[in-house]
């Protein structure tokens, strides 16, 4: 679905959904993966946060310096007025992460889930992830780490990651789609979301290199049994421990 890459599609989207909606994977599904690098005082981005509740379901596991930004006002309103009353120190702004306006070298992790997808579904689509990978790697402190949950196959995903402007070292996880029944010892192609791990090494400003867009190759975005169409998160308020 070519229009998961617009902007004005999830203006619409969060102003006639305003509840919590979670694209692939909630955080008790991907969490024993991220624990693995995510630590009690790191300083944590969440680009193209939505209206999910994956940070405060991080927040109530301990990790509590998260930085939320999606390129809606509205959801960013959505969520500024859902955790008004409660005490804590999670931000959330309004923010296009092809143009981050946040300091250079701050971050130990960044978080995305679904957001390189939806880029890739849009128009333009190439020099747009490549835009949005230059700005993660600038705000990530040395040794940071990327997290990219996605639906994208390693042949799709790791041209965008394995450029020579980047000295990422990439890893790749796999966790079962929510409908793919008990776990297998091997998660069946299709029937899985990935996790690629990306550990920054090097400098805070890779070279610009913004290549061309091969038009063919431009995303329909995944595709969701009719069960799994909307999966809303219904964990309680922070306050209700």
């Amino acid at each position: 679905m070519a229009h998961f890459g617009k902007p004005e599609y999830w203006e619409d989207r969060y102003t006639k959904e305003p509840e919590p909606f979670d694209w692939y994977q909630r955080y008790s599904g991907i969490s024993d993966i991220l624990t693995q690098y995510l630590k009690p005082d790191h300083q944590i981005l969440n680009v193209g946060c939505g209206s999910s509740r994956l940070s405060e379901e991080m927040y109530k596991d301990g990790y509590q310096h998260i930085t939320n930004i999606d390129i809606s006002p509205t959801v960013i309103k959505q969520l500024q007025e859902r955790y008004k009353e409660e005490s804590v120190n999670m931000k959330f702004q309004t923010m296009d992460v092809r143009k981050l306006e946040l300091p250079v070298g701050t971050f130990d992790i960044a978080i995305d889930k679904a957001t390189l997808d939806s880029i890739l579904c849009g128009e333009g689509s190439y020099s747009s992830a490549e835009q949005m990978l230059r700005e993660i790697y600038k705000v990530l402190a040395p040794n940071g780490i990327y997290i990219c949950i996605s639906y994208g196959t390693p042949e799709k995903r790791e041209k965008h990651f394995k450029k020579p402007e980047f000295d990422w070292i990439l890893s790749v996880e796999k966790v079962e789609k929510p409908t793919a029944g008990t776990a297998k010892e091997e998660a069946k192609e299709g029937a899985v979301h990935y996790i690629y791990i990306l550990k920054k090494q090097g400098s805070s400003l890779p070279p610009p290199k913004i290549p061309e867009d091969p038009k063919e190759d431009k995303e329909e975005g995944p595709q969701f049994p009719p069960q799994i169409s909307k999966i809303s998160s219904t964990f309680p308020r922070l306050t209700q421990q």
